[in-house]
C-alpha cells in the first residue's frame, strides 16, 4: 500500500513538472535525435572526377580512374551514398570521332537510372574541351610567346563552351530532377612568386589566367542555366599548395627524357591531400544533411 501511495505521489509531481513544462513554454526534444539518411550521389566528368592523382589507374572498359579520388572520399564520410561516378580520364564533353573514351553527354545516358534518383550530382568539365593539356605544355616547353598565343588560343574557345556547359547543366538536371548539382571549378596550377621556379614567373602567370578565365566561364554557365547548380570554388582552398610550392596539392613527376615532353597521366591533378580539399569544398558548399531534409 506504502508503495502504491509513494508511486501516485511520483506520478503527480511527474505531471506538475510537465503541466509548469508547458507553462513556461518548454519542449520535449529527444535525447538523440536521429541522423539524416545519405542523400543518394552520383558523379560525372572528366580526369579531376575521376581521381586521377589521388593513386593507382584502374580501368573499367575505356573508362579510366584512381581510387581515393574526391568523389571517394566524400563517400567515406558516410554523408552520402554513392550510386556511381561515372568519370572517366580525358572525357571531352561530346562524342569525338576516334576518341574511344565515354563523353559527359554519354555518361548521362549510361548513368540514367542513378541520375533520376540522384539527391546530388558532382561534375568537372570543360577543360579538355578548350585544349588546355596543349596550352599547359607549350607553356611548359615553348618561348613566353608561343605560351601567350596557346594561352589566348584555349581563351577564345570559352564564349562557345559556357553556352555548352550551360545546356549540359540543363540536362543533367532534366536526368536528376532531384539533385542539386555542384559544379567543380579547377584550382590554379602555380605559384608565380613564392615557388619554385620551375618555368618562368610569366609563364606560370599565363598558365593561371587561363584557369582563371576557364573557371569564370563555367561560374557564368552556372548562372546562365536553368539548373539547380552550384559552382564550387577550389582556388582559395589551394592557395599555397600549387604545383610548385614547399607542400603542393597537385602532382608534378617530371617525364625522364626530355622533361615534360611526354608528361604523366597524374601530373597536373590534384593528389591525395588535393582530393581531401575537393572534397571538404564540396561537403562545405553543399551541405548534404540540408539536401536530406528537404
Amino acid at each position: 500500500m506504502a508503495t502504491h501511495r509513494a508511486r501516485r505521489r511520483n506520478l503527480a509531481f511527474a505531471g506538475g513538472l510537465a503541466a509548469l513544462a508547458l507553462t513556461l513554454g518548454f519542449t520535449a526534444s529527444p535525447a538523440t535525435a536521429a541522423p539524416p539518411p545519405p542523400v543518394d550521389y552520383v558523379a560525372l566528368g572528366d580526369s579531376y572526377t575521376a581521381g586521377t592523382g589521388a593513386g593507382g589507374l584502374y580501368a573499367d572498359a575505356l573508362c579510366w580512374q584512381s581510387e581515393g579520388g574526391y568523389v571517394d572520399v566524400v563517400a567515406e564520410t558516410g554523408r552520402v551514398n554513392l550510386l556511381e561516378n561515372g568519370a572517366c580520364h580525358g572525357a571531352l564533353l561530346f562524342p569525338v570521332l576516334g576518341v574511344p573514351i565515354p563523353s559527359v553527354s554519354e555518361q548521362i545516358d549510361i548513368l540514367g537510372s542513378d541520375l533520376a534518383a540522384a539527391e546530388l550530382v558532382s561534375i568537372t568539365a570543360g577543360a579538355n574541351d578548350i585544349r588546355s593539356g596543349d596550352a599547359l605544355v607549350a607553356c611548359l616547353t615553348q618561348t613566353l610567346v608561343v605560351c601567350q598565343a596557346a594561352v589566348n588560343s584555349a581563351m577564345s574557345l570559352l564564349p562557345g563552351l559556357e553556352l555548352t556547359l550551360a545546356e549540359f547543366y540543363n540536362d543533367i538536371a532534366e536526368a536528376a530532377p532531384n539533385a542539386t548539382i555542384a559544379v567543380m571549378g579547377y584550382p590554379r596550377l602555380f605559384e608565380p612568386v613564392n615557388g619554385v621556379p620551375i618555368i618562368s614567373v610569366e609563364h606560370q602567370i599565363e598558365v593561371n589566367r587561363a584557369v582563371d578565365a576557364l573557371n569564370m566561364t563555367i561560374e557564368a554557365a552556372v548562372e546562365a542555366s536553368d539548373a539547380n547548380a552550384v559552382f564550387v570554388d577550389v582556388t582559395k582552398r589551394f592557395r599555397g599548395h600549387a604545383v610548385n610550392s614547399a607542400e603542393p596539392w597537385v602532382v608534378l613527376v617530371p617525364a625522364p627524357v626530355p622533361p615534360f615532353e611526354r608528361l604523366p597521366d597524374a601530373n597536373f591533378h590534384p593528389n591525395p591531400a588535393g582530393h581531401q580539399a575537393y572534397a571538404a569544398a564540396l561537403l562545405s558548399t553543399i551541405k548534404p544533411a540540408q539536401l536530406a531534409k528537404k
